[in-house]
């Protein structure tokens, strides 16, 4: 199938696309090794940098590799799943179970490094927590995630901090979800608000230990109601 000449305007996601289109197709199956930059070039009316970058944005999305001294290959048809698609098509326990563990260190960090602005970010944040518990259950949940947020950001990691950043989305939804499926605010319009004041001032104590420890009771407790439970006949085994 010829690739024929592309219009003028963005180039290089022109080509990209165009080249994409010849994967995805199978027009290149995997393990095949592409043109060279000068056949591609030629064929695409572009020149060879526009090949060059489009080639690197094909690799960036896992379907072409480079190979040393050999060419690029085709690896696979089907671009490779993104990470915030990745963390929607996940199960809850699953990105909770790795939450529990970037948020306990993150949080005995926090208590190690924390500044007077952090202990005033979080204190604040505690305080909007609080005052959410009049609102509902969106409005709680998403001022419960931003004093989560303070704890992350006081570790002074931005890469934690992009970490949780990217969990944020996927945990709002599934919580919002939890709380109202399961009532927890039904008596309780501020569930975990001795903890999470406890967490504040372990953190504001610089007591690593006991940050990482009251975090790691608060969120598997949350744990344990997103877990499946198990049926009735497997209780009375």
């Amino acid at each position: 199938m010829p690739l024929g000449a592309l219009r003028p305007s963005p180039l290089v996601e022109q080509a990209t696309e165009h080249l994409r289109e010849q994967i995805t197709r199978g027009e290149w199956p995997v393990g095949t090794r592409l043109p060279g930059e000068n056949a591609l070039a030629k064929a695409l009316g572009v020149g060879r940098s526009t090949v060059r970058e489009a080639l690197r944005a094909l690799a960036g999305a896992g379907l072409v590799q480079a190979r040393q001294g050999s060419g690029v290959y085709v690896i696979a048809t089907e671009p490779a799943e993104d990470w915030p698609a990745r963390l929607r098509r996940a199960a809850i326990t699953d990105v909770y179970e790795v939450r529990v563990m970037v948020e306990t260190q993150a949080a005995r960090l926090a208590a190690e490094r924390r500044t007077e602005e952090d202990v005033a970010a979080l204190e604040a944040a505690l305080a909007a927590r609080h005052a959410a518990a009049a609102g509902d259950d969106a409005a709680f949940v998403d001022a419960d995630i931003a004093l989560h947020a303070a704890v992350v950001a006081a570790a002074g990691n931005p890469v934690l901090a992009d970490l949780f950043a990217e969990f944020a989305p996927v945990l709002r939804e599934r919580l919002i979800d939890l709380v109202e499926l399961l009532g927890l605010r039904a008596r309780d319009p501020d569930p975990g608000h001795a903890t999470h004041a406890a967490l504040v001032d372990a953190v504001r104590r610089g007591d690593g230990a006991a940050a990482e420890a009251v975090l790691r009771a608060e969120l598997e407790h949350t744990l344990t109601h997103l877990r499946p439970r198990p049926d009735a006949s497997a209780d009375q085994a």
